[in-house]
């Protein structure tokens, strides 16, 4: 059994800062991989930023520049430093993972999904 959770989320206004955090507990192996995924209002769930294993980092475009996602390996947990936010930045934020429970088990799943909001 994996739990993710998230924080971090909340109101900010344009231009301002927020910072996300995911921390994956439980039956954890390894983590291949962990990354932010949102979904605003009327819109299809779409990739923010992820993180490998071996330390490669994905932003979408759309972010790139603006927001840094990071990892604590110790912690088991990843970052989203989110700056120069833009009320389109708006939506719920999830946190996904590719974890190995063992040699041969493996869990993929999502974190509960927090708010960003931010107002104009």
């Amino acid at each position: 059994q994996v739990q993710l959770v998230e924080s971090g989320g909340g109101l900010v206004q344009a231009g301002g800062s927020l910072r996300l955090s995911c921390a994956a507990s439980g039956s954890i192996f390894s983590i291949n991989a962990m990354g932010w995924y949102r979904q605003a209002p009327g819109k299809q769930r779409e990739l923010v930023a992820v993180i490998t294993s071996g330390g490669n980092i994905n932003y979408a475009d759309s972010v790139k520049g603006r927001f840094t996602i990071s990892r604590d390996n110790a912690k088991n947990t990843i970052y989203l430093q989110m700056n120069s936010l833009k009320p389109e930045d708006t939506a719920v934020y999830c946190c996904n993972a590719d974890i190995r429970t063992s040699l041969v088990r493996r869990y993929t799943g999502w974190g509960q999904g927090t708010q960003v909001t931010v107002s104009s």
